[in-house]
């Protein structure tokens, strides 16, 4: 109360320092290394999206709606939305949340991450090609290499740790750099500005290559990708920003107006936009998500902490303990780690399954997919 009344407009940083002084004073040890420097994200998160003044009857919580078409004044002047496949109330809202809280201008949701994945690449034709990092979620990977390739565009994988043999697979005819970081389930750490500079010099003067950055394991709660120089950040919704295990969606978020109406067009050609309740659902679910990303930090290192001291364990991997081999860089470009680890254990794939069949508060069909 003190120090509120003495300052209400703090930073991140003032308040993290605050904090620390009086858990040190009350004999407390707190964990607020890595809290989350982006100032009223959880502010952001719950209003941002959801001005009562949208609409007549002033609502806090954003209506669900459910028409597929709109009324309009003449032939072809829809005063806002005409199809509810190019656009909708309910997803308009969700979708300016979430561009508010990646830093971003804008945003498009879609029917579910790989749908994501498709729309940015429907932005390709014949010949381009994709340089991806080599550890990627399963769904991209399967997606890039038996469906994408068959269609006349090239795809690389490569070392996203190694910037050197990245920058040498980087080709004339390259006009998307895929990267995850971190990666899925190795939790490789890609630097995203490291990979930015390389191709801003390599095409300079030049048609410049899309640099897409995959979020999900870190969710903007803990990493920007647009304020470190990506063209594109994309996040599976399914994940971690719903967060309840009750919706598939996907979500593209950019500054780039000429590629956001790119996007926005091929919503309506395409059709994999997200049903109204689920972009309700969502809605709902990202106004935790500060609240459960801390929670998740705290959960995942206390786990890969104990794991580590585990004689049955030869290895875990996670980019906030400081065995990982980009921790460093993990600081720097993260503000904090969700509660993804990966984790080696004697034995093969029967004693691995044996392991998984044998918990009971995970369940192994996550852990599997992964």
């Amino acid at each position: 109360k003190q120090w509120y009344q003495r300052r209400v407009a703090i930073t991140a940083g003032e308040y993290k320092s605050y904090l620390r002084s009086m858990a040190s004073q009350n004999g407390n040890s707190l964990h607020f290394d890595n809290s989350s420097p982006f100032v009223n994200f959880g502010t952001d998160a719950a209003h941002h999206g959801s001005d009562p003044d949208k609409w007549d009857f002033k609502p806090i919580v954003p209506p669900i709606s459910l028409s597929t078409t709109f009324k309009q004044p003449a032939p072809g002047q829809p005063p806002v939305y005409d199809y509810s496949r190019a656009g909708n109330p309910t997803r308009t809202a969700f979708e300016e949340c979430i561009a508010k809280l990646e830093g971003g201008k804008y945003c498009v949701a879609t029917s579910s991450g790989l749908a994501a994945t498709m729309l940015l690449v429907n932005t390709l034709k014949a010949g381009d090609h994709i340089l991806c990092c080599d550890d990627v979620y399963g769904g991209t990977n399967r997606y890039f290499n038996r469906v994408v390739s068959n269609f006349g565009i090239e795809i690389t994988m490569c070392d996203p740790t190694d910037l050197e043999k990245f920058k040498s697979n980087l080709r004339d005819n390259t006009t998307m750099i895929w990267i995850e970081t971190p990666t899925n389930p190795t939790m490789k750490i890609c630097d995203i500005a490291g990979v930015v500079e390389i191709v801003k010099k390599r095409y300079e003067g030049k048609q410049v290559p899309k640099v897409i950055a995959d979020n999900t394991f870190s969710t903007p709660y803990f990493q920007r990708p647009l304020e470190l120089g990506a063209d594109c950040s994309i996040n599976s919704v399914t994940k971690y920003i719903n967060g309840h295990t009750d919706v598939v969606m996907g979500v593209i978020s950019t500054n780039n107006k000429e590629f956001y109406d790119k996007l926005t067009f091929l919503i309506m050609a395409v059709g994999p936009c997200p049903s109204p309740f689920d972009c309700y659902l969502a809605l709902r679910g990202v106004r935790t998500l500060h609240l459960r990303m801390r929670q998740h930090e705290t959960n995942s290192l206390a786990v890969g902490r104990w794991l580590e001291k585990h004689p049955r364990v030869s290895k875990v991997i996670h980019p906030g303990l400081p065995s990982h081999p980009q921790h460093e860089l993990a600081k720097r470009q993260m503000k904090g780690f969700s509660g993804m680890l990966s984790f080696i254990i004697d034995g093969g794939k029967e004693e691995a399954t044996l392991f998984l069949q044998s918990l009971k508060v995970c369940y192994d069909s996550c852990i599997c997919a992964s």
